[in-house]
């Protein structure tokens, strides 16, 4: 493995690809029920329902019922991908959650999910700060956990709750969120060549989306709390120069240590954070619309959740087949971004 840094960046790359091959076995959703159309918002945003769908490709994002938490998405999007991958929760060696909207500071959510499944021999992982990246991360560590001789199966969840950090009103993030969860089992497989090919993960800081309050800076008061600092907070015009330059540049850094480009990749599950980023993405990569799956158009951008609804649209359907080649892509707050590309056993 070789380590590379460049600007304010490291990525790091495994071009052979990970000794131990796996599979996705099996992927499963939650969506909450209650429903918030572009029409919905007009009278919060004052923004229009055309202005909306044409900068951000949203037309309704989903909001989850006030007495449930990111927990209750998590187990329930859990259940149906342990259905799929044909495994119990006792089978589960580690769960990992990927979410900056935790329950609450302590306990853990994973552990959390992890009791209210039953899965008692599981390790219990969180991985919460690098926001809507957390899926990217979430999955290089399961890669890397089933390299262990002891793990051989792992459940890795994306969930975020944003409407629960989102001020009521806000005409520019409370137009992109929506809250949902999504998971995917990784099994070892037996299929040499199978699982993680190479990854380029990078970061460089900027408060250019955050949420100030409630931490060891600027601990929670009455005064914050009046301010509204525990809602996010975020620069559009920033994320978009970032999201459009990293995206792409991390997607050809992965695969071309993989020994391809991203024309020979068959999927790429990609941060769905807003349509004129993906579409510029795929612009700069070359690559047609069909091999991008698209979730924000009903979902919203569902922050951790978002790489993880594409994969289940994609793999739910059947299109995910044996030999295939995928990339799972995202950037967050931080700001973090990543790339993994893999092979489908």
């Amino acid at each position: 493995m070789t380590t590379v840094a460049h600007e304010q960046t490291a990525a790091s790359h495994t071009g052979d690809g990970l000794a131990v091959p796996f599979a996705i076995t099996g992927t499963g959703i939650h969506i909450p029920s209650a429903v918030v159309t572009n029409a919905d918002l007009t009278h919060t945003t004052q923004r229009s329902g055309d202005w909306i769908a044409a900068r951000t490709g949203i037309h309704e994002r989903r909001r989850l019922a006030p007495e449930l938490a990111t927990s209750d998405m998590c187990a329930a999007a859990a259940r149906p991908a342990l259905a799929a991958a044909r495994v119990g929760p006792s089978d589960l060696d580690a769960i990992i959650v990927a979410s900056y909207t935790h329950d609450q500071p302590m306990p853990s959510t994973s552990l959390i999910v992890k009791d209210t499944l039953g899965a008692r021999r599981a390790m219990a992982l969180d991985v919460a700060q690098a926001a809507c990246a957390s899926g990217v991360h979430a999955v290089l560590l399961a890669a890397h956990l089933l390299q262990n001789p002891c793990i051989g199966t792992v459940l890795v969840i994306g969930a975020d709750c944003a409407s629960r950090v989102t001020r009521p009103g806000d005409r520019t993030a409370g137009v992109f969120f929506g809250d949902a969860a999504a998971a995917a089992v990784l099994s070892r497989s037996g299929t040499p060549g199978a699982g993680l090919l190479s990854y380029d993960i990078g970061s460089q800081l900027s408060y250019a989306v955050q949420i100030p309050a409630g931490g060891s800076r600027l601990p929670t008061s009455s005064e914050t709390l009046a301010a509204g600092t525990h809602y996010v907070s975020m620069d559009g015009p920033a994320v978009w120069d970032t999201a459009t330059a990293r995206l792409p540049e991390s997607i050809t850094n992965a695969t071309r240590q993989a020994g391809l480009t991203p024309r020979d990749i068959d999927h790429f599950f990609l941060h769905q954070a807003n349509i004129n980023i993906l579409d510029a993405a795929r612009d700069a990569l070359g690559i047609a619309a069909d091999r991008v799956p698209i979730t924000l158009d009903r979902l919203g951008n569902t922050g951790a959740a978002g790489i993880f609804t594409a994969l289940h649209q994609t793999a739910s359907a059947g299109g995910l087949r044996s030999g295939d080649t995928y990339v799972m892509s995202a950037i967050g707050a931080g700001f973090h971004w990543g790339t993994l590309c893999l092979r489908q056993a």
